[in-house]
């Protein structure tokens, strides 16, 4: 089926920050829609937090009806503790998009950050500074979690028109 304009959700997945980027594409062009951040009280119980992620998600969801969503893959280091929360984070995430009939695909943070500043080992600001050029906003996109995500929803442009898989 094709699309004229395609909606992508980019998710940056955490358990105290979860950031959100919604673009809008054509052929040649995308622009933010919205872009912001989920964050559950630190102070509550795991599982509530990832119930605020989920709830947050479908939310988004159901507001800008995206196409597809992009979510940033697991990226384990030393800790294994970490990686597994993170894990959940993202099944909160995979699960509000399954539930709601959205198609889910990953990128991992060198392929967004290479697709935007065109080096996967951008810095932080380096990937805001970028985001805020490509889609015109009039200032850097906060917090950094939010600018990660709108850079895996360009990563996700990008890569459709490279695969010559972009809606027109």
């Amino acid at each position: 089926m094709k699309h004229t304009n395609q909606i992508i959700l980019g998710v940056d997945p955490g358990t105290r920050i979860t950031g959100y980027g919604i673009i809008t594409t054509q052929s040649h062009s995308c622009q933010a829609v919205d872009f912001g951040c989920i964050m559950p009280p630190s102070t509550v119980a795991l599982e509530l937090r990832y119930l605020a992620i989920f709830q947050g998600i479908e939310a988004l969801i159901e507001k800008h009806k995206p196409d597809v969503l992009v979510v940033e893959t697991q990226y384990v280091h030393k800790n294994v503790q970490s990686a597994i929360k993170l894990g959940m984070a993202r099944g909160a995430i995979v699960i509000a998009a399954a539930k709601n009939g959205v198609e889910v695909v990953s990128y991992a943070p060198t392929e967004a950050k290479s697709a935007v500043v065109g080096t996967g080992r951008a810095s932080k600001q380096q990937v805001q500074s970028m985001v805020k050029a490509l889609l015109g906003l009039k200032e850097l996109p906060t917090p950094e979690d939010a600018a990660d995500a709108l850079a895996l929803a360009i990563c996700h442009w990008n890569t459709c028109k490279l695969k010559k898989l972009t809606y027109v």
